[in-house]
């Protein structure tokens, strides 16, 4: 995929270790339960007595969250307010207006990198392992920044870095000096959201909520005439949002800006009605974000941790000012946890998937840790579409639902029947990951690669991808509906191993190709072994001729030495950990240079291991093993 250095140890395959791949991965016969995932609906079949169908998929839906409930009079301010009354006639009509000023002081829930404060005490942004000068930095937009340094400096995230990094009068000068040079920049808010960065939805409101949880950062100096800016920008900034929420890019960067006005509501003055009107929003917008099982409808894990942080954050300005949140944001936050812990391997890292990294466990923990929250995994995977199988030391994750909606993706990837596998916190096959890191030290040129079906662990049909890829994290058409079964298989014989069997297909290949792509994986339950067959299933077209290449590929983890054997059709797998596994299939198998973004995002040089062909536009079938030696 790129030029990469990656140290290999030639070495052979004991032949007399390879097992015959005698596996039983048929075509489920008929009658037997399926469940069909497709974008918008559900449809089940009759089940069958031919096993037990556990933890089936079902269909991307939205969850109905009821607004809060309140009296007749705040419900008649929440009204007048959202018609447009002033803050000051609803709270004090006979009254003078209250001076800008905050009621509160917020405790910081989640503390941010030492390493990132310490980098702007020296001078410099630190964003994902790139320093870029503050100097340098333009705060008005009009030379682009990189998605992730502009997301950071306009959304204010790195004022959770300079709060961790040092004293409060230690990193203060620090915060007003970039908090002037924006203002400077950024003077009045624009008619409409979307004139350049620091006035999209998402950024807007995250700031607004930052500037509130760490105001003491920005108005403890000694420049009162900077603190006047400061407040006045805070309440011009909600004012901005109060009109523009309903504008957002996408649902997520509305449940933003819903957050900053409701912590507005709680800690500038007068703020009972902007609150009121807020907290209805932002139960909607969570509603509309949120599927039924708590996993946000993009099906990124970096899109669960950003609503799962706006939550946390905005919880901890109810504390500061001792109200209640509504119960509603409480049960919303206990539904995001599940589906984002199914998608951590045993070290307690993320899984590589819709443009995420393997975000480092220490991240995951302390997000977990502030939430609150006490949970396990999600098992019942349906909206949120990863099948999770834990079997002792391994984990298996298996994306078995078609990629996010256009409208909801923001690093869409078409990873349908992609996989990641590991074992005692090792993974040994991964998606590359990362897309969304593009513009730290992962190149911006590599970012569409990186969404492309090729960068993840799955069968690919002429170099195309299952469902197109576009420009700025959208996705085009391809993978509709997907079916998925997933059933427990007792032992064969009384020294046999029961397992656990996942067999999903999707129609991304179908309209131009003629093919439905089919993966079955069987993991049995003691995690030595993951048998798993591909196959091609012609549809709709008859007498379809000619043939069509496809590659399947297996991204390998970090640190994992592979050495092909001498018929060339099986690697030997050196871990670090020193274990040794073997990977056999039933084709020429070779060994190809591959990229992955590490926990922090940083690309780290892999390899692949890559089974590839023609295949009759008739259909074929692909098997192979990876299995633990030892």
């Amino acid at each position: 995929m790129v030029d990469a250095i990656a140290s290999t140890r030639p070495g052979l395959l004991p032949e007399d270790a390879v097992e015959t791949m005698a596996i039983p991965m048929a075509a489920s016969a008929a009658g037997e339960e399926a469940i069909l995932v497709t974008g918008e609906a559900k449809a089940e079949r009759p089940r069958s007595e031919a096993g037990e169908l556990i933890e089936p998929g079902r269909a991307l839906a939205l969850a109905d969250f009821a607004p809060p409930s309140v009296g007749a009079g705040e419900r008649l301010i929440r009204m007048a307010y959202r018609l447009g009354v002033p803050t000051a006639m609803l709270t004090a009509p006979f009254g003078k207006s209250a001076k800008p000023r905050l009621l509160a002081t917020v405790t910081n829930p989640l503390p941010g990198s030492k390493m990132a404060g310490t980098a702007l005490r020296a001078g410099h942004f630190l964003v994902l392992g790139v320093k870029t000068p503050i100097a340098q930095v333009d705060f008005g937009g009009a030379a682009r920044l990189t998605p992730p340094l502009e997301k950071v400096v306009h959304s204010f995230a790195w004022l959770a870095d300079l709060d961790a990094a040092a004293t409060r009068e230690q990193v203060t000068g620090v915060a007003e000096r970039v908090l002037a040079a924006w203002l400077d920049a950024n003077g009045k808010p624009p008619a409409k959201p979307g004139k350049g960065a620091a006035w999209t939805l998402a950024n807007t409101g995250t700031r607004l909520l930052n500037w509130l949880v760490f105001a003491p950062l920005i108005l403890s100096g000694s420049d009162k005439t900077l603190r006047t800016r400061a407040l006045a920008a805070m309440t011009e900034t909600a004012r901005w949002l109060d009109k523009n929420v309903n504008r957002a890019e996408d649902q997520l960067a509305e449940v933003a800006g819903w957050t900053g006005i409701v912590a507005a509501g709680l800690l500038l003055p007068d703020g009972k009605p902007r609150r009121l009107f807020g907290e209805a929003g932002l139960i909607h917008a969570l509603g509309e974000l949120v599927g039924d099982d708590g996993g946000v409808l993009s099906r990124s894990p970096l899109g669960q941790m950003e609503a799962i942080t706006l939550i946390v954050q905005l919880r901890a300005c109810y504390q500061a000012v001792r109200i209640d949140p509504p119960e509603a944001l409480e049960s919303i936050l206990a539904l995001l946890m599940p589906p984002l812990l199914a998608l951590t391997h045993g070290d307690g890292s993320l899984g590589s998937w819709q443009g995420g990294w393997a975000v480092a466990a220490d991240d995951v923990a302390a997000l977990v840790a502030a939430s609150g929250v006490r949970t396990r995994p999600l098992r019942d995977v349906r909206q949120w579409g990863y099948q999770r199988v834990v079997a002792r030391a391994a984990i298996l994750q298996f994306d078995a639902a078609p990629p996010p909606l256009q409208r909801h993706a923001r690093s869409g990837c078409a990873s349908t029947l992609a996989f990641e596998l590991s074992h005692a916190g090792q993974r040994i096959v991964v998606n590359c990951g990362g897309s969304a890191a593009a513009g730290g030290l992962m190149p911006v040129r590599l970012e569409q690669g990186l969404r492309a079906t090729a960068a993840h662990s799955t069968l690919a049909l002429d170099d195309v991808n299952s469902t197109a890829v576009l420009i700025n994290g959208r996705i085009g058409s391809g993978v509709g509906e997907v079916e998925v079964d997933r059933r427990s298989l007792g032992p064969e014989s009384a020294k046999g191993s029961s397992a656990t069997r996942l067999e999903a297909s999707h129609n991304g290949y179908a309209s131009r190709y003629g093919l439905i792509h089919r993966r079955i994986l069987i993991l049995r339950d003691d995690g030595s072994e993951l048998r798993g067959e591909d196959l091609l299933v012609p549809t709709g077209r008859k007498g379809q001729r000619g043939k069509v290449s496809f590659a399947i590929r297996f991204h390998l983890g970090p640190g994992i030495e592979a050495g092909l054997s001498e018929d060339r059709q099986g690697v030997g797998l050196a871990l670090p950990d020193g274990s040794y596994w073997q990977f056999r299939a039933g084709g020429e198998v070779t060994i190809e240079e591959s990229i992955w973004a590490d926990g922090q995002g940083r690309p780290q040089p892999v390899q692949q291991l890559v089974l590839q062909g023609l295949v009759s536009r008739g259909g074929g079938n692909f098997a192979w093993l990876l299995k633990r030696m030892g």
